[in-house]
């Protein structure tokens, strides 16, 4: 089964944005136990669904799908949808992920970095703030139910 092993952390300096890739994503089912999103990514759709996460991980599945077929299901969205903009950067032999959100959630940056093991060492930009991996309130899920603009 394929795992999501995650570390999630605020933004608290200028991260090195070059071009970016626009995603607009929305969630089919959200609750403690499983998420299921539709996301157009540039010309790019996948379906993703996730399990519960237990410490920073979680199992995850990820298909790609026909992008008229993300649109439509992207109609049928539980919630609004989440609109950012995602910026990669590399350090090391890891790949940050730097969100940038729009609408609802603007003001809001998080940087994310997958690992192979819950333990694994890594480097941390300067640029990286206090760590929110445990805070649900950060996930992309939380953000659609509710907004960083209302918190």
């Amino acid at each position: 089964m394929p795992i999501e092993i995650e570390r999630k952390f605020l933004v608290s300096g200028i991260p090195p944005l070059g071009n970016g890739v626009t995603m607009v994503q929305g969630y089919l089912c959200h609750d403690r136990d499983r998420t299921v999103r539709v996301r157009v990514e540039g010309g790019r759709a996948v379906l993703t669904i996730k399990g519960a996460t237990v410490g920073i991980s979680r199992a995850e599945f990820e298909y790609e799908i026909p992008l008229k077929d993300a649109e439509e299901l992207l109609k049928l969205a539980v919630s609004p949808v989440v609109k950012k903009t995602r910026y990669y950067h590399q350090l090391g032999k890891h790949v940050w992920e730097i969100d940038v959100f729009e609408g609802e959630n603007q003001g809001l940056i998080v940087a994310e970095i997958e690992l192979t093991a819950e333990q694994e060492e890594f480097e941390k930009p300067e640029w990286i703030g206090q760590e929110v991996s445990h805070d649900g309130r950060y996930s992309n899920s939380a953000l659609a139910q509710l907004p960083y603009s209302q918190w």
